[in-house]
């Protein structure tokens, strides 16, 4: 193309110089005769039809278009995998009674302390490997699994013909004893069945009667305020005893929850725990059952602003005012 344009300007220059010398060589008079019917030479007559015929395909050439809107998705943003969006454990059990959905900042402690529960309890209900992952959003079993002690276990014998199924009874409770009228035989014997464990029962009507007594002596500094603060301040000298207010196990020792300190939860049936925070020094270890009145730390000021005992009662895991279930003194 860039060589058909130099001989098409090489013929317009040429014609120009031919036209200028034929009317330079014609007289004056005749000037206008010539311009209006001067005859131009065949040779730029050519060039010119090439150069038309070079504009007319280069302007009927369309520049190529790519559709850049075909196949391309515009469901999902840059970065995200939607195919690979992760259901989290326990999503479908999310609002149901028994369950906990985990919020921002939780962590296995204070599930088990909202909930009423052992921590560990919770992690294995939920065959959590790792008590220190949790995912915001997960959903958490956080009752006992129920056994349903209707169904009819088989377990095999052995006979004297052979190998044959025999029921098994439901236990009906903890010291359920087999029929007198059945005496064990080595034929009978159970062969490698594992027990079936019913689950802990609901609250029993004596659970509320907790009885408990204050666990620390001082004056009392703050009340119970559902909103501002959870249970009760009592003030007290470092080092001052702190007893169990009741009878139970201990679920917790640790500084593992924030804003409580060195604490303390007791769990003393299916309905009611109590916890002491911002101590000195814990006296108990976990699992380990405590007496009421036994004295399981010493006051002090962890992740407090001065010297004191807080306080709390949990009934079922929901905080309640703990001066409603101690002593008036």
């Amino acid at each position: 193309m860039k060589e058909v344009m130099k001989l098409t300007i090489r013929a317009y220059k040429a014609a120009f110089f031919a036209l200028s010398n034929q009317g330079h060589s014609t007289s004056s008079t005749r000037s206008t005769t010539f311009r209006t019917n001067k005859v131009i030479p065949l040779w730029a007559l050519v060039a010119f039809v090439l150069l038309n015929a070079g504009c007319a395909t280069r302007s009927g050439r369309q520049a190529p278009v790519e559709d850049r809107g075909v196949g391309m998705s515009k469901s999902a943003p840059i970065g995200v995998d939607t195919g690979n969006i992760k259901q989290l454990p326990g999503a479908e059990n999310a609002g149901k009674p028994g369950y906990y959905t985990v919020k921002p900042g939780d962590t296995m402690i204070r599930i088990g302390l909202e909930s009423g529960q052992n921590w560990r309890d919770v992690a294995r209900w939920n065959n959590i490997e790792n008590p220190n992952i949790v995912e915001v959003g997960q959903v958490l079993r956080v009752v006992p699994p129920v056994v349903d002690n209707s169904i009819v276990v088989t377990r095999p014998v052995l006979s004297g013909s052979g190998m044959v199924s025999t029921p098994v009874a439901p236990a009906s409770g903890a010291g359920a004893s087999r029929p007198a009228s059945a005496p064990a035989s080595p034929a009978s014997a159970a062969v490698g069945l594992p027990p079936v464990v019913a689950s802990s029962s609901p609250a029993a009507t004596g659970d509320e009667n907790v009885g408990l007594i204050w666990p620390a002596q001082g004056s009392l500094l703050a009340g119970f305020d559902e909103a501002k603060n959870k249970g009760l301040d009592i003030a007290g000298k470092a080092g001052d005893a702190v007893v169990a207010s009741a009878e139970g196990r201990v679920v917790y020792a640790g500084a593992g929850l924030r804003g409580y300190g060195n604490l303390i939860i007791l769990k003393h049936n299916n309905t009611f725990l109590t916890a002491y925070a911002h101590n000195q020094k814990l006296l108990v270890k976990e699992d380990q059952t405590v007496v009421k009145g036994q004295k399981i730390a010493e006051m002090g000021n962890s992740d407090a602003d001065r010297v004191k005992l807080h306080f709390e009662v949990r009934r079922q895991g929901k905080p309640v005012d703990p001066a409603k279930y101690l002593p008036v003194r």
